[in-house]
């Protein structure tokens, strides 16, 4: 028997989600990116937004998103402006620095790449397994969040990556 054959499923596959995410940032740190950052620049792709409303969409706390933008304001990543009809809301935008590091990405390896030989090697099809991933995140944010404030419940499709 080999190491992880008698784990939980539990165990298993929060093992397998942060190796993979592991995995994943070793490719971001390439385009100066992190995980975070990246699924907050998908979500600007679409236009720009309230930091509320970013918060809201990814299933964050405000004052977390208030420190993860700053980051990425610091790295020439998005721009924050006073909202002129609201001056206590602040609009984000992503600046050209961000759209060039996330279409470098997307344009480039993904998560999906990361997994096809393993998920090839094991007789498993890539779809498939996309799918009851999913399915997975879905359930669970509707028991975790049922009025639509976690990640994907609000309709959005999973970040890029």
């Amino acid at each position: 028997m080999s190491e992880g054959d008698e784990w939980p499923t539990g165990r298993l596959l929060s093992t397998a989600a942060r190796l993979v995410e592991h995995a994943w940032d070793d490719v971001l740190t390439g385009y100066g990116l992190t995980h975070s950052r990246l699924v907050i620049l998908h979500l600007l792709a679409a236009g720009p937004a309230t930091q509320r409303e970013l918060a809201r969409r990814s299933g964050l706390e405000e004052q977390t998103m208030g420190r993860m933008l700053r980051g990425m304001e610091e790295h020439g990543q998005v721009l924050r402006e006073r909202d002129p009809a609201d001056r206590r809301r602040s609009v984000v935008t992503a600046t050209d620095e961000g759209r060039r590091a996330l279409a470098a990405v997307v344009g480039s390896t993904s998560a999906d790449d990361l997994l096809a030989d393993v998920l090839g090697g094991s007789g498993h099809d890539a779809e498939e397994f996309r799918a009851t991933l999913l399915h997975v995140v879905r359930h669970f944010s509707e028991r975790r969040w049922p009025q639509g404030r976690g990640a994907g419940a609000a309709g959005d499709d999973p970040p890029a990556g």
